[in-house]
């Protein structure tokens, strides 16, 4: 019977309410009308590398391109005055390039999630980097650029791509083969530009290839063309002569990029079995032993010790090398959590010793390893022959890990780099700063809501980066337009933010699918 009457009461109030209670509506949110401030954005130029031409999942391509950031701000744009905006759009949404008719493996078609982790799209690029187009472009993002590749009148020689001289993006381009990127930016006389992430290749080649020095650190100091200090005040200088504002974007760091954070520095199961044999002196049992041999013998060796280990204030030279061969020592145990073994150029050279000790170690939490390590850990170097698995058996080389002491020399360079670019914009009234560093430690740290949406620097299912693990994905690129109009509102005056001029993050998207082509 309660329920009964609970069941009148509700029906009741329900007809009541339809009947005699009409549902206030709300009071309409009026925005204000956009304004552009002291800006002008009629003729707005983009000039940087890969994040401004739109780079992602290890590729250009065509949907790519329509979702850089500078062709999102430029919709914006469009609507206080800002003019055409055009893109030197790939020929298809495969990416990679045609070198003279050939495929080329530094150029590859763009990455796709195929269920398990990022995967080369099975295609062909048709994009041939010799078929050069008629410009100019107002997005003068060339992927792969440094900070003195703006200056060099060489990067679009197509005589130079044999040497490695050159860039098959800007040669695609150049308005000619002595042109610098620089110089066809500004003979367009833009009244708006971005300067994004310049700098930022100037660490990243240098930490993509784990720091084994095949592709050099930029160093801050030298002269134009040369230091990134000089070169980067050289091209603002440019940019801004014919009164020109713009915006420019601090640099962030490798620890909160997820191409060096994705892979555990501990990926490895062992059964009982293949521990203890690595244990064994058959394995690295044998060098184990050749460290304790090595510490007895340079501890009856005075000289010889403080030579190789010279003392410091906190630690005697004995305590030093103590401290060594623990931290060299292998060893592994049955289950998950096992550490990979890495070669380790900072470590002290023990071979004229005892040649066997080699300079490896087992890597530690404080070690990064970059991306593509994840599909070469664990397999064999000959096939077959479980004894030379990479990783295990093999110690990973230079190239697939950024050891700490690498770690402090890309921030030290980030970290100068980043001086000037401040200095730079605090010095300019011009020049507006977008925080990139800030932005990619909330994203690697707390995550960043976007409309509903939770971003994390997470790789596949963050939202934000695609799939190399370097750059930011459709919906990532979104939220970055986001931020440069904030710091477009708070410099130059014009309202994008509190009109409601800006991007939304469903009409981007988070991955592409493969059969995009």
């Amino acid at each position: 019977m309660k329920f009964k009457y609970i069941w009148i009461i509700i029906l009741s109030l329900g007809i009541f309410s339809c009947d005699e209670i009409e549902s206030p509506i709300p009071d309409e949110v009026v925005l204000p009308e956009l304004t552009a401030g002291t800006a002008d954005f009629s003729n707005y130029v983009a000039v940087g590398a890969s994040f401004t031409a739109g780079f992602t999942d290890n590729a250009l391509f065509i949907a790519s391109q329509k979702n850089s950031f500078p062709n999102i701000l430029s919709q914006q744009f469009a609507k206080i005055g800002g003019g055409d905006f055009s893109q030197p759009l790939m020929n298809d949404n495969i990416g990679g390039f045609l070198i003279n008719g050939m495929t080329n493996e530094r150029f590859q078609p763009r990455l796709f999630f195929d269920g398990s982790g990022p995967a080369g799209l099975p295609a062909v690029p048709t994009t041939e980097a010799l078929n050069v187009l008629s410009g100019p472009f107002n997005n003068m993002g060339i992927p792969g650029a440094k900070s003195f590749h703006l200056l060099f009148d060489g990067l679009g020689n197509p005589a130079n791509l044999q040497l490695g001289l050159a860039n098959p993006y800007f040669v695609r381009i150049a308005s000619s083969p002595s042109t610098t990127i620089l110089e066809d930016a500004a003979d367009q006389n833009p009244t708006f530009f971005t300067l994004s992430l310049i700098g930022g290749n100037d660490f990243l080649g240098y930490a993509i290839s784990g720091g084994d020095g095949s592709n050099p650190l930029t160093p801050a100091d030298g002269p134009i063309g040369v230091g990134f200090n000089a070169t980067y005040t050289a091209i603002v200088s440019t940019l801004t002569a014919n009164g020109a504002k713009g915006v420019v974007t601090k640099l962030p760091y490798v620890e909160d990029i997820p191409h060096f954070t994705t892979v555990p520095h501990n990926p490895v199961p062992l059964d009982e079995a293949t521990a203890g044999f690595l244990n064994s002196p058959a394995a690295y049992g044998a060098y184990n032993g050749g460290l304790d041999a090595t510490l007895a013998f340079l501890s009856t060796n005075p000289t010889l010790l403080g030579a190789l280990f010279p003392a410091t204030s906190d630690m005697t030279s004995l305590e030093l090398a103590e401290a060594e061969m623990a931290r060299r020592k292998i060893t592994f145990t049955a289950g998950t959590g096992n550490a990979v073994v890495i070669m380790d150029e900072n470590l002290t050279d023990l071979t004229g010793i005892n040649n066997a000790l080699v300079n490896m170690r087992q890597a530690t939490e404080e070690d990064l390893l970059v991306l593509p390590a994840s599909t070469f850990i664990g397999t064999e170097a000959i096939p077959g022959n479980p004894q030379t698995v990479n990783g295990i058996a093999i110690p990973l080389a230079d190239k697939w890990v950024l050891t700490p002491e690498e770690q402090e020399e890309i921030n030290t360079a980030t970290d100068a780099y980043n001086a000037t670019i401040v200095a730079t914009a605090n010095s300019n009234e011009n020049i507006a700063l977008v925080d990139l560093d800030a932005i990619l430690k909330n994203l690697s740290s707390t995550g960043i809501n976007f409309d509903g949406f939770n971003l994390t620097s997470d790789l596949v299912t963050g939202g934000a980066f695609g799939l190399d693990g370097v750059h930011l994905n459709a919906r990532g690129y979104a939220y970055m337009a986001n931020k440069f109009l904030e710091a477009i509102d708070e410099t130059f005056g014009s309202n994008f933010i509190a009109s409601g001029n800006i991007a939304k993050a469903n009409d981007y998207p988070t991955n592409y699918s493969p059969q995009l082509q």
